[in-house]
């Protein structure tokens, strides 16, 4: 690469790991312009999940460093491109400090106040006007929650952020976010762009205590005195509000349209589209946020991805993944007998039910580990079926993009999710998806490419449905379903 070519500096802060990665224009990774920390939040019994703040920011901090150490003869970066972690919300005082946690989307604390959130709006009402639902993952509840149980410490906060939001508030001493992350928090209202007055009432906060939503393209620059003594490189360099992290994963991946649909599986699971309608409306069962002012990103969530399986991993205590994976693709597709609600962090997409808890149906003395580790996977397939039931309502997608370690990793889950979802589903070889798509959407706003659907298609190996096998999974998903009705209640008519 030569010395005088422009990149993009993308951070990507994501549940499992903070990463920095140097990009071209194009959305090439510059492969010794990287570096990354591992970290988990800190959970608790009563369905806790949290990181500290700051601690949180200084990993941010450690891994640009790192990066801008291995620039060598290169210039500069155009700018900082930043993705980070969707529904995130932390409260900080009048000095800027953080007052309470990092609560990730994860937190199900709340979980009793998404019964009183419905009482003061309908489900049906916040659905349409945010894109978002009653749940816990959600500000709405997790806000009556706060000022229920720490009183004293609500009464101290003077702003809402989302911890995107905190970080640019320490870098430049601004609370300022972006449309793509106020579309995720339940209190954004689509069609006027803008925080919801009516909301914020009903979530017992004021909306000045919300950030500034910046228009697209609006950037900032010079960092605050600590900040600049830390990446004194950046100090003058463009930062760009940071979007959601899987808005960020679908342009990365090479979905950055319609006719494709990505499909993550992490920690947790996603399913989404970006789509440039005028005005959206949400489908049954899918959220709908925004990519920026004139593109949503519409899908689904599942708490349960690669966490369900390495809960199986370590209850069971299972081999090494190589002999894992030989395992697995030994065993006939449903053979077990067993049926799966794999809910083990809760539900969200397609019931959105914030009580749901994990089952398994079927259990005999015969039943061995390795078994009930193929139905979690199986069944977490199928719960990606329910979601992408509802695509085929508004989409004609030829495809299904996979993204995330967890399902890249196991050529089995890979096939599998073929055989549940009927439709060819395709390695993405972009293993940073969301930290490319930062780059490339901070690219498309510099002028440096026209639109990130510009980018190259990194795909790998194809997967293609098999019809003997899926007709055996569609009789395991109507299992599912009517085991999901006897034990949470009615889910989104999947007919």
């Amino acid at each position: 690469m030569g010395s005088k070519v422009p990149w993009i500096l993308s951070l990507d802060v994501g549940t499992s790991s903070v990463k920095a990665q140097g990009y071209t224009a194009d959305g090439r990774a510059i492969r010794h312009l990287t570096a990354s920390c591992s970290h988990a939040p800190f959970v608790t019994a009563n369905g806790g999940s949290e990181f500290a703040p700051q601690a949180l920011t200084q990993r941010c901090i450690h891994v640009l460093q790192q990066v801008l150490t291995q620039r060598g003869r290169l210039p500069l970066p155009e700018a900082v491109a930043i993705s980070v972690f969707w529904h995130s919300l932390v409260g900080v005082n009048s000095f800027g400090e953080a007052i309470t946690p990092v609560y990730t989307w994860a937190d199900t604390r709340s979980a009793h106040h998404v019964k009183l959130l419905v009482e003061r709006i309908s489900a049906s009402q916040l659905h349409q006007e945010t894109g978002c639902f009653a749940h816990t993952s959600y500000l709405p509840a997790r806000l009556l929650w706060l000022h229920d149980t720490c009183p004293d410490i609500v009464a101290q906060v003077r702003y809402w952020l989302s911890f995107a939001d905190y970080l640019y508030l320490q870098l430049f001493g601004e609370a300022v976010t972006s449309h793509s992350m106020a579309s995720g928090s339940g209190l954004y209202h689509q069609a006027q762009q803008q925080w919801s007055a009516k909301l914020c009432a009903v979530a017992r906060i004021n909306i000045r205590q919300l950030p500034q939503i910046l228009a697209d393209g609006v950037s900032l620059r010079g960092l605050r005195p600590p900040y600049a003594r830390q990446l004194p490189q950046l100090a003058a360099t463009p930062w760009f509000p940071a979007y959601g992290d899987g808005a960020c994963s679908n342009v990365g991946s090479g979905c950055a349209m319609p006719q494709k649909i990505a499909l993550m599986i992490g920690t947790s699971g996603a399913m989404r589209s970006i789509r440039t309608d005028p005005e959206y409306t949400p489908q049954n069962g899918l959220w709908c946020y925004r990519l920026d002012q004139t593109r949503y990103i519409t899908g689904g969530a599942l708490s349960n991805g690669g966490n369900a399986l390495n809960w199986c991993k370590q209850t069971f205590r299972l081999p090494d993944p190589h002999q894992l994976q030989e395992q697995l693709s030994q065993l006939q597709p449903c053979r077990h007998g067993l049926d799966v609600l794999p809910f083990l962090a809760g539900e969200r997409a397609t019931g959105w039910a914030a009580h749901a808890q994990a089952a398994i149906q079927g259990l005999g003395l015969h039943t061995t580990p390795i078994q009930i580790y193929q139905a979690f996977m199986e069944a977490v397939c199928l719960r990606f079926k329910a979601i992408y039931k509802q695509f085929e309502l508004q989409t004609t997608a030829t495809a299904v993009v996979a993204t995330g370690g967890a399902l890249l990793h196991s050529p089995v889950w890979m096939q599998m999710m073929a055989d549940v979802l009927e439709i060819p589903v395709i390695a993405s070889e972009e293993r940073q998806a969301s930290c490319r798509g930062a780059a490339l959407l901070a690219a498309e706003r510099l002028g440096l490419i026209n639109h990130i659907g510009e980018a190259a298609e990194l795909y790998g190996k194809s997967y293609l449905p098999r019809p003997q096998v899926s007709i055996v999974y569609q009789e395991a998903f109507a299992r599912q379903i009517a085991l999901y009705g006897k034990l949470i209640g009615p889910s989104p008519d999947l007919a």
